[in-house]
């Protein structure tokens, strides 16, 4: 899913300031990726990277930062959609051309003809290293006819396919990409006289940057010394905001398209109520991102908000992995709870969404352990019916627990009481968009450009081998 963020400091900026920046900024999109992060920064000479395996927290050191001179910089946390887990697919890649020098590259989304490109650039020389789509973004441009990195990227854009907002950095130049239906999140900002672009305005936030607006779809934007320029307008006839980001992808304290995604998802919740009421005591959300929804419901219905799962902060991706008998606790692993809340009580439990149905079944079960009489579920997005090919890793779509079954099969899987999900149409008005302006081939299977159903995240590993 990924995080990016890119910062152009002015003149007189101190030597480590933009990495610096550029750290407490990936913290705080550390929720869009936690299996790698990495730095790009530039003196206006020499490109230098720090790109190691694990949280932001654990990947830099002091001496990483001061390493990483100059007043620009990229950044970038990964979760892998396209290449496996491994250092040679983390980011920001670098590739340099023998004429205009390096080119470093942090890519969210997914280049879904990536497959395609990679043969052809191949048949004409180029060389690659890493699985990932992202080289082949990467090695697409710098192999682009062109005197400058703008014609190379101007060119090399329109061979590419799928989703992709990126942050390129040269010694010269930052720029900004958004795709041309929009699918991922991309937005400007400004601290001073220093110029940001970051997936989500939360990463704004965190280094008390103003957002200035958003990436527009298909917007080339170059950042120097002189501002931002548009230098390519690549906008496709519709726009495709992914609605999963409103769902579950981004933080809550991020504002998409200028409409916070905590509102969205409290007005989902608020929905919800309307279109399946409950006969309960409690509503308790499956914390963190369906807090927002669950209050929405408790809200509307007029039935109690209570937090009766408490989630372990300390237990997300870990190297480590559990014993087989652990394993299956995994629900109890992350999450402890609350008798007091849920002893003899009807409750409403509230999810962003059910992917495959592993651990809808165990929280229910959980809950019923510490007491709950009954246990309705509702969800605040539609059956995922669809696998994602633009950049959110979910499932396969046989893995897709509501490919197989209907909602009545999916609430004996999970042994709720009752199950309800939020609409369609209940969803697209909650984000207060139109149908037209978001992507939701997730849940409906209409997929905004041509895809290869049998395109899975490892797709590139047979050829790169």
């Amino acid at each position: 899913m990924c995080g990016v963020c890119g910062i152009w400091a002015p003149p007189g900026t101190p030597p480590t300031e933009a990495a610096r920046l550029m750290f407490f900024a990936l913290y705080a999109l550390q929720h869009r990726g936690q299996e790698s992060a990495g730095i790009a920064s530039t003196d206006g000479q020499t490109l230098r990277t720090v790109v190691r395996m694990g949280l932001v927290g654990q990947v830099f050191a002091e001496p990483d930062l001061a390493a990483l001179q100059g007043r620009a910089a990229i950044g970038h946390t990964r979760y892998s959609t396209t290449g496996s887990s491994r250092i040679e697919n983390a980011q920001p890649m670098v590739v340099t051309d023998p004429v205009l020098g390096e080119l470093a590259v942090g890519h969210n989304g997914n280049c879904i003809n990536a497959r395609d490109r990679r043969s052809e650039l191949e048949e004409e020389g180029v060389r690659f290293t890493t699985s990932s789509d992202s080289e082949v973004i990467a090695r697409a441009i710098a192999s682009a006819a062109g005197d400058t990195w703008d014609e190379r990227i101007v060119r090399a854009l329109p061979t590419l396919a799928g989703a992709w907002s990126l942050v390129l950095l040269t010694s010269r130049a930052l720029y900004a990409i958004r795709d041309p239906l929009g699918v991922r999140p991309l937005c400007l900002g400004r601290k001073g006289g220093a110029w940001l672009v970051a997936s989500e305005t939360s990463a704004l936030d965190t280094i008390g940057a103003e957002l200035v607006r958003d990436i527009r779809a298909g917007e080339v934007l170059r950042i120097d010394d002189s501002g931002p320029l548009q230098i390519a307008d690549m906008a496709a006839g519709r726009r495709g905001l992914c609605v999963f980001e409103h769902v579950y992808l981004a933080s809550a304290s991020s504002d998409l398209e200028g409409r916070s995604v905590y509102a969205t998802r409290e007005r989902m919740g608020e929905i919800l109520a309307d279109e399946h009421p409950a006969v309960a005591d409690v509503v308790i959300p499956v914390p963190d991102s369906a807090i927002p929804a669950a209050v929405g419901y408790a809200r509307q219905s007029g039935i109690p908000f209570r937090e009766g799962l408490i989630k372990n902060r300390y237990i997300g991706r870990t190297f480590i992995q559990p014993s087989q008998a652990l394993r299956e606790h995994s629900v109890a692993l992350k999450y402890n709870a609350l008798r007091d809340v849920l002893d003899g009580k009807r409750v409403v439990v509230v999810d962003d969404s059910i992917v495959r149905g592993s651990t809808s079944g165990p929280i229910v079960a959980l809950l019923r352990r510490y007491g709950a009489s009954e246990v309705h579920m509702r969800v605040c997005s539609p059956p995922i019916r669809h696998q994602c090919f633009f950049g959110v890793d979910m499932a396969r779509r046989d893995e897709l627990i509501a490919s197989s079954l209907d909602i009545e099969g999916i609430r004996r899987h999970v042994g709720a009481d009752s199950l309800g999900y939020l609409s369609l149409e209940g969803m697209i008005a909650a984000t207060g968009a139109t149908e037209g302006e978001l992507c939701t081939a997730c849940f409906t299977g209409d997929y905004l450009v041509p895809v290869q159903l049998e395109l899975t995240k490892d797709v590139l590993e047979a050829v790169s081998r």
